[in-house]
């Protein structure tokens, strides 16, 4: 059966941009007639007790979920069997270059801003056992095209260029982008609904399911939450987490009437906004959200009961 998913990193408390992505995730499966699944994904920096209090926060807004909840931590069986078949293929090599080496080799003409400018793709035996000596090294996919298409649920087609990207770090654990294609193929995720902050990853994620040869996935990338500034929104912009609202006075339940009415959907329950629930009329602009009394430019507040 397939399914959809929220894949939370456990770094602290979820705001209501999190939040709104959690539930457009939740309504998008419902919708479909797929499972929804959490994951937590883990592999990078972890704050104690994110994780409970995360999964409590999505309980408080109504979400429920399918089975048991999954961390990237005990999957690294997996991780080691894709590691292994792209090595097997050839689609690896050793990659020694720092943050720094890789900027200011990228800064020359022939090569797109942020991307990787192919340092160490070819290196002799001998400069990588050099070069080994130094630093250990990350492993880098060896890829054979320059851009890669995809079509996303919101944006329609989109292309997006496509380096050779890392695939695990050098400290030996797997980059973000080998492990959400791993974990979604195996789990029967076939939905993958995120912030848009992350289409331009989608074409790197595609192309190495292809390599892989997985199933395809069907994106939808949602408007993020961003401050009256444009920025993304994040806690030092004031009370914008729901354990800073509650402590504030609000209860979950208006929270989430808040979210659901700037998405243009019924507020009383997740259930009737999924009966009325439609992609193509769901707003395509960031959510403007006033800290302050957490109204937006879409979403007049919900004053909390005082």
């Amino acid at each position: 059966m397939t399914a959809g998913r929220f894949a939370p990193s456990p770094t602290g408390e979820l705001h209501v941009g999190n939040l709104r992505t959690a539930i457009l995730a939740w309504l998008f499966a419902r919708s479909t007639g797929r499972r929804f699944l959490l994951r937590v994904e883990d592999l990078d920096r972890v704050r104690a007790g994110a994780e409970d209090a995360q999964l409590d926060e999505l309980a408080a807004v109504g979400l429920s979920w399918d089975g048991a909840v999954t961390r990237q931590s005990e999957r690294q069986p997996y991780y080691d069997d894709a590691v292994a078949r792209l090595r097997r293929d050839g689609r690896l090599f050793e990659c020694f270059c720092t943050r720094r080496d890789i900027a200011e080799a990228a800064s020359a003409p022939h090569v797109l801003p942020g991307h990787y400018p192919g340092t160490c793709r070819n290196l002799s035996e001998a400069e990588r056992e050099a070069a080994r000596r130094v630093r250990p090294a990350a492993l880098r996919l060896v890829t054979d095209v320059g851009r890669y298409d995809i079509r996303d649920v919101l944006h329609g087609p989109y292309t997006g260029a496509v380096d050779d990207f890392v695939v695990v770090r050098n400290d030996g654990v797997p980059a973000y982008n080998l492990a959400v294609v791993v974990d979604d193929a195996e789990q029967g995720i076939d939905q993958v609904v995120r912030g848009d902050d992350l289409l331009s990853s989608a074409p790197r994620q595609a192309y190495l399911g292809s390599l892989l040869g997985l199933p395809s996935v069907e994106y939808a990338h949602v408007p993020l939450a961003l401050n009256p500034e444009r920025r993304r929104l994040a806690k030092r912009d004031g009370a914008v987490t729901l354990e800073a609202l509650t402590a504030e006075g609000w209860e979950a339940a208006e929270i989430r009437a808040v979210i659901l009415r700037s998405l243009g959907l019924p507020e009383t329950s997740l259930e009737a906004a999924l009966a009325a629930f439609d992609p193509a009329l769901l707003p395509r602009e960031p959510w403007i959200v006033d800290p302050s009394h957490l109204s937006s430019t879409d979403a007049a507040p919900v004053p909390p009961n005082r």
